[in-house]
């Protein structure tokens, strides 16, 4: 396995060693941060944070402090990557060690292009078709800089939602199908992968037979969102990787627009892992919904992990599911 970039240009004598408390932003997992010395990573998605928390990494969701020294890892998302870069810059000293890393396919070339257009960049380092820029942070930052900063905003749909995320300019259209053809629930419910928790709340809002409705998301700035958006009682919420989650008892029903990206890819193992776990956590007579783009292939994984199921619709560009019996479940 290739080092990571830091630790390439640092072995060079290219980058120089920082020094004092590191900040890294948006830190990824598989990422090994140990070249930087004294480090403190931020990340709000749950599965990455577990495995940061489980290699015995000093880890938080939101950033506290100052630091010498800062990394920003780069996500698809540009407007979060400009604002993580606009965070760091606060969190530094002026001269302090400013530094971006991603892969091209992320789109690294335009945030380096923009840095080089506000800032006096140091150096850009390529390699294993990424490249790493660092700078020192002037004396006073740059005024645009304050534009890159993203936060959660009320739209003109009456939702917040959060810059940067999924179904950012309101609610997605297969979210919208799925209520619309989701018959009468009743009992414990909860919602895999909630979002911004458009789902929730118009099922809450549409159904009284529901007793509990459980939110579950990984990332939580968005689940953030969800508390505002979502008032009824009924509602619980929990920050959580879907896959490793274990509800308190088996659930009636469970709704779902699962996720289908790794990074700029489409990822059809993510909805199926979202299914088996719905498998797992429904009682005897509980039932799966699920919406999913037309193309993803879920079929099979639907088959093997529930004994009966039909299409509730096809429209759009879009599939919505429903999957009774499941099989394998726990005995609870």
């Amino acid at each position: 396995m290739t080092p990571d970039r830091w630790t390439l240009a640092l072995d060079s004598g290219e980058l120089e060693a920082p020094s004092g408390a590191v900040l890294v932003l948006q830190a990824r997992a598989d990422s090994d941060f140990s070249a930087l010395g004294e480090v403190t990573c931020v990340q709000g998605f749950a599965p990455d944070y577990d495995r940061l928390e489980a290699r015995g990494q000093n880890v938080m969701v939101e950033a506290e402090g100052q630091f010498a020294s800062a990394l920003v890892q780069i996500t698809k998302s540009r407007a979060g990557t400009f604002s993580a870069i606009a965070e760091a810059l606060g969190r530094i000293p002026p001269g302090g060690l400013l530094m971006v890393d991603g892969q091209k396919e992320e789109g690294i070339e335009a945030i380096v292009k923009q840095l080089k257009r506000v800032f006096a960049v140091d150096h850009v380092y390529s390699k294993a078709h990424g490249k790493l820029a660092w700078l020192r942070r002037p004396d006073a930052i740059p005024a645009e800089v304050l534009d890159w900063i993203v936060t959660p905003e009320v739209g003109e749909h009456g939702y917040m939602t959060v810059p940067g995320g999924f179904s950012v300019d309101g609610p997605d259209r297969g979210s919208e199908i799925l209520v619309a053809l989701l018959p009468e629930l009743k009992g414990r419910v909860a919602d895999f992968g909630a979002g911004w928790g458009y789902l929730a709340a118009e099922v809450l809002a549409e159904q009284e037979g529901i007793e509990t409705l459980d939110l579950i998301e990984a990332d939580h700035a968005m689940l953030e969102a969800a508390q505002v958006n979502v008032e009824d009682p009924r509602a619980d919420f929990h920050w959580a990787d879907v896959t490793r989650f274990t509800p308190d008892a088996p659930y009636d029903a469970i709704i779902c627009n699962p996720p289908f990206h790794t990074g700029r890819r489409a990822d059809p193992e993510i909805g199926r892992a979202f299914i088996q776990a719905a498998a797992r956590h429904l009682t005897a007579r509980g039932r799966f919904f699920m919406v999913a783009n037309r193309h993803l292939p879920y079929e099979e994984t639907l088959k093997s992990c529930f004994g009966s199921g039909s299409m509730l619709g096809e429209l759009e560009g879009y599939k919505i599911y429903e999957a009774m019996k499941p099989l394998g479940k726990p005995k609870r």
